[in-house]
């Protein structure tokens, strides 16, 4: 075996990391120990070899079978061989994982390990809910334990990085990756942030259930124009600080060990090559110890932007920016070595970029152990179990939202009720799994009808109506909508009439959602909304439920059905969690984390928006709305109902109504249940600076808490607004706190009309 004398001994020298949870000096022992190990390795590498300890390549081989003879994935293979590959992606399984780190650490002359990085978004085998939809549940707490799971199956299977969460805001519903983030406000964004990233990385990263989480995507993206995908990035700095970067901020004081920057540029400089963003803020204000990945391919995507003319040039500017590692780009690996030697790069660009990466690998106990994320016993024991699918379970009724429910339809009743499901999708077992679901199995998710079938199978019948689809779906192929067959609408028509009820099962195909899947039209696809209409012309008792991963248009639903339900995407355990909550045994208590639009054209539309000069003079024509729409949502951020009613009132802004900026200012209301049902509400607190040296939105959301209230019952909630809550940052980015007037208001969601007031001085 080549260099293993020299291996064992640079392995030997690096020993350290204890898995058990230490005290603040304890830990900061650890970190000088493994400080000094980085150092002492760091002067033993060359140039190339620190170079290729920023590069990453996915994976190239069938690495059980014979090494590659020819063409690019034989020049990647001598590259591995040689130390010049610092990480691996889309690497999985035990014995895969564990034959390409026995060439990393025991054929390379260092004999340094990779870390391996795998797109788990809402899960590895087990899915659970798109994170758009676990964002509805506003659970910390479950989005947290959903994490966790992620990252035991993970790791389980050899991977100890995850390019996740995905934490841009995002207003535009036609942006297809919103059903990868965790919506439009910053402070919710933020709270999400913190728990994923505990979630993946625990409280020891060095332990083998936890991998490295990953920020992403650093900066801006998700204010793409027009919502589409890879588009041009256009905001002011006030957007920039206010909306876009608290969410990342958020995540580095979570402690979140990478990032990854975007496709988009911000100021006309595409952000892969932005000191600004990476050298400044990250690495500089905000004090980033970790390091920086591309999107795949950025770096070399700088070419075609205009941005660098070429591989070499692309080169200077993304390390010279802070961006530490290429993902599949090929632009370090074959020119910055060169750059460093002749003077154009600085070797302590490297130095600084290869102490980031070795230092995260030390963290996550790869020295000591590198073949720990290769245990067949843990691959065996820890995917895909029971208690894995319990916890997607209880997360994916959490993040189911009612959004109307006239008559009360809702719930349906167990016996003695004739009910018809109509839909394709609710027979499908592999749209709910969502999108970014690389890692599973594709027709594993229980679908709706079989969820159903477990209550009422003697009184449920199931009719397709239309077909969504034509062809086969896949992650990586273009979606051919059935637009021409209605065979299907007549016999759903019929099957209606006799119905005590009907649910309707409508939506998007999972691969209609993610990355680049924009819309321009997100109502319901296909033939849905004809089928909706004939079967609603036979009988109007439907409960509507949504499947999708994005706010969708449906003014008409709404106007002409008594029951919607947003259902998401919801993961491996979709039909129990939407059978669970239609027939009762689950009050839903989602709320929306991103506004509904009536219409395309309201788009982009959110709560916290700016006045503008006229806001509201309906007294005349010149004034700001639109003259063929409201210019109201037609569901707001935050908005959710209950199979229950809660009663807000009661506020009262505690000790007074002036405060110095330095006082924590208590704010109560009153919450009672005054329905018929248990159930769960959360209470959402929002702000208004009436006067700052920057605009404000006319609110903010800056507090919630999930109040669980049995029927009758009230309770008094608490909110603290303390200097964190009440300041913003001004065009520097620079948090500040003015002293003025401030409107405070607690409900529902962000349309709530109770309200208080105090000042600052």
């Amino acid at each position: 075996m080549k260099n293993s004398i020299l291996t064992c001994s640079i392995i030997l020298t690096f020993l350290g990391c204890s898995n058990n949870k230490k005290s603040d000096s304890m830990i900061d022992t650890k970190t000088e120990a493994i400080n000094e190990k980085v150092d002492s390795l760091l002067s033993k590498m060359t140039i190339e070899e620190k170079v290729g300890q920023m590069n990453q390549y996915n994976g190239f081989w069938d690495v059980t079978g014979p090494s590659p003879k020819d063409g690019s994935a034989k020049t990647k293979y001598e590259h591995l061989r040689k130390g010049w590959v610092g990480s691996m992606l889309n690497v999985r399984g035990t014995e895969n994982v564990k034959e390409v780190q026995r060439i990393a650490v025991e054929e390379t002359r260092l004999g340094i390990p990779l870390i391996i990085g795998f797109d788990v978004i809402h899960g590895y085998k087990t899915l659970a809910p798109i994170p758009l939809a676990e964002a509805a549940s506003w659970d910390l707490e479950v989005i947290e334990k959903s994490a966790r799971v992620a990252a035991t199956e993970a790791a389980a299977s050899g991977i100890n990085w995850t390019f996740a969460p995905m934490v841009d805001i995002s207003r535009d519903p036609r942006w297809g990756r919103v059903m990868e983030g965790a919506g439009e406000d910053p402070y919710l964004g933020s709270k999400i942030a913190k728990a994923r990233v505990k979630g993946f990385q625990g409280n020891d990263l060095s332990d083998d259930t936890t991998i490295a989480a990953c920020a992403k995507h650093f900066a801006a993206y998700g204010f793409s124009e027009a919502g589409k995908e890879y588009n041009t990035v256009d905001i002011g700095t006030s957007t920039l600080h206010n909306m876009v970067l608290p969410p990342f901020k958020a995540a580095v004081e979570a402690g979140v060990k990478t990032f990854m920057n975007s496709f988009n540029e911000l100021n006309g400089v595409p952000v892969t090559g932005s000191s600004f963003l990476q050298r400044d803020i990250l690495k500089g204000k905000w004090g980033f110890d970790g390091f920086v990945v591309s999107d795949w391919a950025s770096i070399n995507e700088m070419i075609s932007w205009g941005h660098a003319k070429d591989k070499k040039e692309a080169a200077k500017i993304a390390a010279t920016a802070g961006s530490d590692m290429d993902m599949e780009g090929y632009v370090y690996v074959e020119e910055l070595a060169n750059l460093v030697k002749n003077g154009i790069v600085k070797e302590a660009i490297l130095d600084d970029a290869v102490r980031r990466i070795l230092t995260v690998k030390f963290e996550l106990g790869l020295f000591d152990a590198p073949y720990k994320y290769c245990n067949e016993e843990n691959e065996k024991n820890n995917i895909g179990n029971k208690e894995h699918h319990d916890a997607v379970l209880d997360v994916a009724k959490k993040s189911i939202v009612l959004l109307k429910n006239e008559n009360k339809i809702l719930p349906l009743k167990k016996k003695g009720q004739k009910i018809v499901l109509i839909g394709d999708l609710a027979d499908d077992k592999n749209s709910p799994l969502g999108s970014w679901r690389l890692g599973s199995d594709d027709n594993t998710a229980v679908s709706i009808l079989e969820g159903m079938k477990k209550y009422s199978e003697n009184n449920l019948i199931f009719k397709k109506g239309v077909e969504l689809t034509k062809d086969p779906v896949s992650f990586t192929s273009e979606i051919n909508i059935n637009t021409t067959d209605e065979s299907g609408i007549d016999e759903a028509v019929k099957a209606a009439k006799s119905a005590d009820v009907i649910v309707m099962v409508l939506g998007e195909h999972s691969f209609q959602s993610g990355e680049g899947r924009s819309r321009t039209e997100i109502g319901l696809p296909g033939l849905q909304q004809k089928l909706l209409e004939s079967v609603y012309n036979a009988n109007k008792n439907i409960v509507l439920v949504l499947t999708n991963g994005r706010p969708l248009t449906i003014e008409w639903a709404d106007k002409n059905i008594p029951a919607i339900v947003e259902g998401w995407q919801l993961g491996s355990q979709t039909g129990n969690a939407i059978a669970q909550v239609l027939y009762g045994d689950y009050n839903p208590s989602g709320k929306l984390p991103m506004t509904f639009p009536r219409n395309i054209g309201q788009i982009p539309i959110y709560y916290n928006y700016k006045n503008t000069g006229r806001p509201n003079r309906e007294s005349h024509v010149f004034w700001s709305h639109y003259i063929d729409s409201p210019n109201t949502p037609l569901y707001p951020f935050g908005y959710g109902l209950s199979y229950t009613t809660f009663k807000y009132d009661n506020l009262k802004v505690h000790n007074g109504e002036n405060f110095s900026t330095e006082d924590t200012i208590k704010i109560s209301v009153t919450i009672t249940n005054t329905g018929d049902y248990d159930g769960k509400e959360v209470a959402q607190l929002y702000i208004r600076d009436l006067v700052g040296s920057i605009t404000r939105p006319v609110r903010e959301l800056k507090g919630f808490e999930m109040v669980a209230l049995k029927k009758g019952e009230s309770k008094e909630i608490v909110f603290n607004l303390t200097k964190k809550e009440l300041g913003f940052y001004n065009s520097d980015g620079n948090y500040v706190i003015e002293a003025g007037d401030f409107e405070v208001y607690v409900g529902g969601n962000s349309a709530t009309k109770i309200q208080g007031k105090f000042t600052l001085n």
